[in-house]
């Protein structure tokens, strides 16, 4: 699989899309119900889908489904398994969800009707697609985290210059300390949560365990860049809610980011769990 379709994609000739989330299971991967069922030569795949970026775009689509029920299986991470289907429009209905921001990628609600897989588009070992799923987690908190460092710099940069440049009552607003300690203080946290982002870095690239640190990363920056990003709009006064400033669209784009690809609350459920050992709260 790796030779059929890895140098396609790097070189751009092959769009992918990733069709995990559904209606009723969220983060609760467990619980999909989308059925792939064997037959001769490949599976029959069933289900609905939601939150698929591009999948519009997609040439092929990494599908995740239950080979097993939840109930059949001796674990419920067991049973679910990975298939890389192609993106039949005959099979596969695509409703793009508008969205209040971040439509630069567009987003999908999937209705999969019979769809037929080949055995050859199988991903690994039927069943064990879980355990797949976990080796990407890691790297995309990181991947996130930095998104978030990268929009809560961009709003910072935004409000400095125009504390410096807006003048009210004959002064820059930027000389008032009520202006300058929230602007300091986003850097300091901003600044902070790098810090984290590149120890996770180092250890995911060093092949070390760094799911406290992958996670912590992007706990704090999502919070730190969606605080910069408030205080920008807050520097800004009534501009900071025209389009011409940018603040908005930054605003509205990290804020996503505090509910997804994992919402804060279920982090700290993480670290409280996985770290500190204490009871699973869910």
């Amino acid at each position: 699989m790796k030779q059929r379709f890895l140098p396609a994609a790097a070189a751009g000739e092959l769009a992918i899309s990733f069709g995990v989330t559904e209606p009723d299971a969220g983060s609760d991967t467990t619980r999909i119900t989308t059925t792939a069922k064997k037959v001769d030569g490949g599976y029959i795949v069933n289900g609905r889908k939601v939150w698929i970026s591009r999948a519009g775009e997609a040439d092929r689509l990494l599908l995740v489904c239950r080979t097993t029920p939840r109930e059949e299986a001796e674990k419920p991470t067991d049973g679910i398994t990975l298939l890389f289907a192609e993106v039949d429009r005959e099979h596969i209905e695509i409703q793009p969800i508008p969205k209040i921001g971040r439509n630069a990628v567009a987003s999908n609600s999937l209705f999969i009707d019979n769809l037929f897989v080949p055995d050859e588009d199988l991903v690994g070992e039927e069943g064990k697609g879980f355990r797949y799923l976990l080796a990407g987690l890691n790297p995309e908190r990181i991947l996130v985290g930095s998104e978030c460092l990268g929009m809560g710099r961009a709003a910072l940069a935004r409000a400095t210059a125009y504390a410096q440049d807006r003048h009210v009552f004959g002064r820059a607003i930027g000389q008032n300390q009520g202006i300058q300690f929230p602007l300091a203080d986003s850097l300091v946290n901003l600044d902070a949560a790098e810090l984290v982002i590149r120890k996770a870095s180092w250890l995911y690239d060093s092949g070390e365990p760094c799911g406290r640190e992958a996670n912590s990363a992007k706990y704090l920056a999502s919070n730190a860049g969606f605080e910069a990003a408030d205080r920008a709009m807050q520097v800004h006064g009534g501009f900071g809610y025209a389009e011409e400033y940018h603040i908005g669209r930054i605003w509205r784009e990290v804020r996503l980011l505090r509910i997804t690809p994992l919402s804060n609350e279920l982090i700290l459920s993480y670290l409280a769990q996985h770290v500190l050992a204490l009871p699973r709260s869910y």
